[in-house]
């Protein structure tokens, strides 16, 4: 074993008692590798030269335009929950399917799919899900088990459905990974990969996992008989409730993906007419005069895609015109619902928000660059490389190791943290031959996804107990996620036998 492997080594081991330890993440993942390379450098295993490059690349992640996305979904998701839309979408949601057991179990599982293509955070979204159907399902009689496991499962689902803050990530370092590895194995002109081939290759991996705990959930509550609800039968919503309370969100988010899948506009613009809407919609829904002008705006956002779609990028004197009208009503309808929610303090609540994640996950990053640049140093790309050549079973031997780390590691570290270590360092051996990036990343977001929920570590299950009453003890939570873990495993397993479900839908589109 050469030096800078024992130095290796003693970076894995450093990285994990740092992390272990309690202090934040970001300080253990840029200190740590940063002590070794100055002990490396004492007894010559270590350049210090490679820690000149590390400005640049902070630079590099500041003026990246494709990681301006992440606080602009961040704020769309945050005003959706602060704004109390997402409470009134459940409800309605809970009267439509009549309040039973399997209706209020369904009805909690398309929520969670609709806002996890708003929100992507697992915590604010587990948190919401408890405190706004908990009661209702416990009510409709569905069993403490089952409803633990639905919200845990369910809050998760941002993970995997498009758009999504994590497949943001994922796209930015699968796409500069993948360039990288293919250049070095000898193409030089590799198709480039970008987040809006794993937003399409994550749609149907993330629906069928929805309809997988729908099934469960259904035939769960059939065979105990709890069909029956518990309660007097709630009146069903008029049609104007349904519309007013549904439409305007799932438009916003078919603007969103729509735009990034149609080639319209690139995933930051997306985020940011994503930004927009969510303003416009909270400032609708909130009582006072202007609601008129809030619709106006809303609808001309709506108008200039069909301009941009329709023009194919000629405008003449009358689009053009209609375009700059279509702009004033925008900016009118945003700016009076940016008085409205600063007046009545959502907006200043959720920047602040806005703020503290975005902090956090940029502190991420550039602590992860920090890691990867030690890594090389020290040679570590050219060991991982060797030691995933050897492994038993070749290009899928290597693949299902890097699975089950990223599996193990989802107990300790969040899922950006994960990405930042994992793809840098593990993935060029693997994307420099024949696998598919769309597809590895998909199993890598579907992969994290299942390690929220894995007990006793999941993240899913401390947000869910910070905020679970006493009634539903830490058992019922396990046993009630437990199920859930197997059907993500049995999803993961149909993706890894069926590549065609990630990169069938990106063929199509692009």
């Amino acid at each position: 074993m050469t030096l800078p492997e024992v130095f290796l080594i003693v970076l894995g081991l450093g990285l994990a008692a740092g992390i272990l330890s309690g202090i934040p993440a970001m300080l253990a993942i840029a200190g740590v590798p940063f002590a070794v390379a100055v002990l490396g450098s004492l007894v010559g295993a270590f350049d210090l030269g490679f820690l000149n490059f590390f400005p640049a690349r902070v630079y590099g992640i500041m003026s990246n335009p494709l990681l301006m996305a992440v606080p602009l979904f961040v704020l769309m998701g945050v005003m959706l929950e602060k704004s109390r839309v997402s409470e009134r979408m459940l409800q309605v949601l809970g009267q439509m399917l009549g309040g039973s057991a399997r209706g209020m179990a369904v009805s909690v599982l398309l929520f969670s799919a609709i806002i996890a293509a708003s929100t992507g955070i697992v915590g604010a979204t587990v948190v919401m899900l408890v405190l706004m159907s908990l009661p209702a399902m416990l009510q409709a009689g569905v069993p403490k088990p089952l409803a633990a496991g639905l919200i845990c499962a369910g809050g998760t689902l941002g993970q995997i459905i498009p758009p999504s803050i994590l497949l943001v990530l994922l796209g930015d370092q699968i796409g500069n990974t993948y360039l990288e590895a293919q250049q070095r194995a000898g193409n030089f002109a590799p198709d480039a990969v970008s987040v809006g081939d794993l937003f399409a290759g994550a749609l149907l991996p993330g629906l069928m996992l929805v309809a997988l705990y729908a099934v469960y959930a259904f035939a769960v509550l059939t065979v105990a008989g709890r069909a029956t609800p518990k309660t007097a039968p709630v009146a069903r919503p008029s049609l104007a409730v349904v519309l007013n309370s549904f439409a305007p969100p799932l438009l916003m988010i078919l603007a969103v993906l729509g735009s990034i899948l149609a080639g319209v506009a690139t995933t930051t613009e997306a985020a940011g007419l994503g930004a927009v809407g969510a303003l416009m919609l909270a400032g609708y829904h909130r009582p006072g005069a202007g609601r008129w002008l809030v619709g106006l705006g809303a609808l001309a956002v709506l108008a200039l895609l069909m301009l941009r779609l329709l023009s194919d990028g000629r405008a003449g004197p009358v689009i053009t015109a209609l375009a700059v009208a279509m702009v004033a009503l925008l900016l009118l309808g945003l700016a009076v619902s940016v008085v409205k929610l600063w007046s009545a303090g959502v907006l200043s609540s959720a920047s602040d928000e806005t703020l503290r994640i975005t902090g956090m996950v940029f502190g991420i990053v550039i602590a992860a660059s920090m890691l990867a640049l030690v890594f090389r140093g020290f040679g570590g790309e050219e060991t991982v490389a060797h030691l995933m050549e050897n492994m038993p079973g070749g290009e899928w031997g290597a693949l299902l190791i890097v699975l089950g780390m990223v599996f193990l590691l989802g107990f300790l570290l969040e899922a950006i943290e994960i990405i930042y270590i994992v793809v840098p360092l593990l993935g060029p051996p693997l994307l420099g031959g024949d696998i598919s990036p769309v597809w590895f990343g998909v199993l890598l977001a579907m992969n994290l996804q299942t390690s929220f929920l894995t007990p006793p570590f999941g993240f899913a299950l401390f947000y869910f107990r910070s905020v679970a009453p006493r009634s539903i003890t830490t058992r019922d939570t396990y046993l009630g996620v437990a199920p859930f873990v197997v059907l993500q495993l049995v999803g993961l397993a149909m993706l890894i036998a069926f590549p065609s479900l990630a990169t069938w839908l990106p063929g199509v589109l692009f």
